[in-house]
């Protein structure tokens, strides 16, 4: 009998679906597959064109799926020397500039954070009118080959040490996430402020400390500006550049009109818009593949630094 009378009034506590209720719901998924589809179609496309013959890319004859599949695009840019060399320039670039930005970021917001600094609240409304002015692209180029960073990688490095969005983003964890309790604990037990950083508020901070190396990482990793403007020597060129290389050949490459060339000139200008075309989509999958698979194991992460970015601060 109890049981009987439990289950009804579990019935009656739950809330019916209406019909509007039902349509609601069938839009989102159907909007969200439509979200689905338009973010996954290039990234198959792309990969389909990087093992598929050009002429079939080129001809549109490939939609989705790979035809005349081959991996002579692969086998190109896994063999091309300067590919391996953005790689690694990338790769340092990429580490090397993570850290240092991790290395303003991380005692910026922890200081910011404090109750206890005087300045805080000038300090914050100080960095937050530099997002919104700025000297100029003249005024940074100016600057940085005055001091000699030019043609090196320092020219991409400091100049974007520290991002004030970041440093906001961070405030806002600590303040939410290291209570003033045990900071305070910590004082009594004799720590200085730089033990209380190092050894009680970095270990309770993984989750932002991941969010910001993937911010900061995957900058680093795309970018391709500033080694265009402060980069010369070629073994210095991040994997972006190279990239840039490519795709710029290959529109080069595609201007003149076949028809009014030799029959030889016309065969060379049709292999090296063969040769570009496969080597373009492959780049993109050599270039784009280390975020991909990094991206996933961080998403939580990423997911919990922006919903702090947008609820409080």
């Amino acid at each position: 009998m109890a049981t009987n009378i439990g289950a009804s009034r579990k019935k009656n506590n739950l809330i019916k679906e209406s019909f509007a209720d039902r349509i609601f719901l069938i839009s989102i998924y159907i909007l969200l597959t439509l979200a689905l589809l338009v973010t996954l179609y290039p990234l198959i496309y792309i990969v389909s064109a990087s093992i598929s013959n050009p002429d079939t890319v080129n001809s549109g004859e490939m939609f989705l799926f790979p035809i005349d599949v081959t991996w002579e695009g692969y086998r190109l840019i896994f063999a091309n020397s300067d590919i391996w060399q953005g790689y690694y320039n990338t790769i340092l670039y990429t580490t090397v500039g993570t850290l240092v930005n991790l290395a303003f970021t991380l005692p910026a917001g922890y200081v910011l954070s404090r109750k206890d600094f005087q300045f805080r609240g000038f300090v914050t409304k100080l960095m937050v009118f530099t997002m919104f002015v700025s000297g100029g692209l003249i005024p940074t180029y100016l600057l940085v080959t005055d001091l000699g960073l030019g043609n090196s990688m320092w020219a991409l490095i400091l100049p974007s040490a520290a991002s004030v969005y970041n440093i906001v983003v961070t405030r806002v964890f600590f303040e939410s996430t290291v209570p003033d309790e045990l900071t305070e604990a910590a004082v009594i037990d004799g720590a200085n402020d730089f033990k209380i950083f190092f050894k009680v508020v970095l270990p309770l901070s993984k989750p932002i400390i991941a969010v910001m190396a993937l911010f900061y990482g995957v900058n680093h990793w795309n970018n391709f500006f500033s080694a265009l403007l402060y980069i010369d020597d070629r073994s210095k060129y991040p994997l972006q550049m190279f990239l840039r290389e490519i795709l710029v050949q290959q529109d080069m490459s595609s201007t003149p009109s076949i028809g009014s060339l030799s029959q030889g000139q016309a065969e060379f200008l049709h292999s090296q818009q063969q040769l570009s075309a496969i080597l373009r989509y492959g780049v993109m999958i050599v270039a784009t593949l280390p975020i991909i698979l990094v991206y996933p194991f961080l998403q939580k992460y990423f997911v919990k630094g922006v919903m702090i970015g947008s609820i409080k601060g």
